[in-house]
């Protein structure tokens, strides 16, 4: 199974001001675009996830705690799965690619923080959305 994989933008900057931009993000397999902002930076977004979809995550304002967890057995996972943790935020445009087969928990670390979430499939075309209760996992 594929692992999450981190594109790192960079910035150019000089008289005119500062570009940022991520030219090793290739975006051939986007359907569609959607923002997500917790009401709270306390809130938890968790824990959902999907078997054939595959998402991208990037911050546009703030800081965000990405924890994903690879699913053995949609029907009965293991509630001990290990939990890998990213932190990312707005300063590097870095794009979090969450490979098919995983869950997350979004969770913002900042007021009035802003995740920019990609997928590769429109939605309805496909019924895939799998969520677990937030404390199901013990990890």
């Amino acid at each position: 199974m594929k692992k999450p994989t981190i594109f790192t933008g960079k910035t150019h900057q000089d008289e005119r001001g500062k570009l940022t931009f991520n030219n090793d993000f290739d975006t051939t397999e986007i359907k569609r675009i959607y923002f997500i902002e917790n009401i709270d930076n306390q809130y938890i977004r968790a824990w959902q996830g999907h078997k054939v979809e595959e998402r991208w995550f990037s911050v546009v304002k703030g800081s965000f705690e990405i924890k994903l967890i690879e699913i053995n057995d949609w029907n009965s996972p293991d509630k001990d799965s290990e939990v890998i943790t990213y932190d990312l935020n707005d300063e590097n445009f870095k794009i979090l690619h969450i490979p098919a087969g995983y869950i997350s928990s979004i969770q913002s670390k900042e007021e009035v923080s802003k995740l920019m979430v990609m997928a590769n499939y429109a939605l309805g075309e496909i019924d895939d959305e799998y969520r677990f209760p937030y404390n199901f996992f013990t990890n």
